[in-house]
């Protein structure tokens, strides 16, 4: 039964981790229609979120790699500069954006973790959400991921300090953010994936030394739904690119209003 529990989280966490819709609403609402108290379930987000990083680095990989050589290549080849300097940008913008999230959730996470126990909070979040994705569905940028200034960096890096609230989507907050900076919508796509990494990887790293409590009967049930998880991910993002290419993002909008109206009624 174990297996099938955890195989269930996994996919939740597979779906819900690349698009839009607040993969921590998911499990936290999950966890409350179905009472999964009765087995561990912080660890194992831990371990899922894990599968989806993997599945997204695998599939922005050529990326993460032409990245690393520009960035190190800028820094250690002075004479060849102007051919890494574009690379090394765009990194430096990722780091610009990504402190106020690492500020905010290194003074607020554990707070917000353990006060978090209002659906009715969830829901407003999902509100949040959908409203945000519904402002943005007929924008269309015309920057490309050259263009982004460290002005840009900022307004995106700030939206996304918001998402430490769970029930808001991360990868929704800053797609939207992304799109008022006017960015063309794949290279929206892009910085908001480039920018899941460090996040993901600070959040892994804090909370890593939990997993060791992780007793050796639930090993084969939490791999099932890490390999649940990772292959879900994988697919779940081939969706999104698709949804987003064709501007049809506002049609999550309308989920997590569906989503907010069931939370308010369920557990009024």
């Amino acid at each position: 039964m174990n297996y099938i529990k955890y195989i269930i989280l996994g996919i939740i966490q597979g779906i819900t981790e690349p698009l839009p819709i607040s993969s921590s609403g998911h499990i936290f609402l999950f966890k409350n229609l179905f009472n999964t108290e009765m087995f561990n379930t912080f660890n194992f987000e831990i371990i899922s979120n894990f599968a989806s990083f993997l599945a997204i680095l695998f599939i922005f990989r050529k990326d993460i790699i032409a990245l690393i050589k520009d960035f190190f290549g800028f820094i250690f080849k002075a004479k060849d500069r102007s051919k890494y300097k574009d690379g090394f940008m765009y990194v430096m913008k990722m780091i610009v954006s990504t402190i106020p999230v690492g500020i905010t959730g290194l003074l607020l996470n554990d707070y917000l973790e353990s006060h978090f126990t209002n659906l009715h909070i969830l829901g407003f979040a999902f509100l949040f959400t959908a409203l945000m994705l519904y402002i943005i569905r007929n924008i269309k940028g015309e920057k490309t991921s050259k263009d982004i200034t460290f002005k840009d960096a900022i307004i995106i890096g700030l939206f996304e300090a918001i998402t430490i609230i769970p029930g808001i989507s991360r990868s929704g907050t800053v797609l939207v953010a992304c799109l008022l900076c006017k960015l063309k919508r794949e290279d929206a796509l892009k910085y908001t994936f480039m920018l899941y990494f460090p996040v993901s990887m600070g959040t892994m790293m804090l909370k890593v030394p939990t997993i060791l409590d992780t007793t050796q009967e639930l090993i084969l049930p939490y791999l099932s739904g890490f390999i649940a998880a990772l292959i879900v991910t994988y697919f779940a993002y081939s969706w999104l690119s698709s949804m987003v290419k064709k501007g049809k993002l506002w049609h999550f909008s309308i989920y997590c209003l569906v989503l907010a109206l069931f939370i308010f009624i369920w557990f009024r």
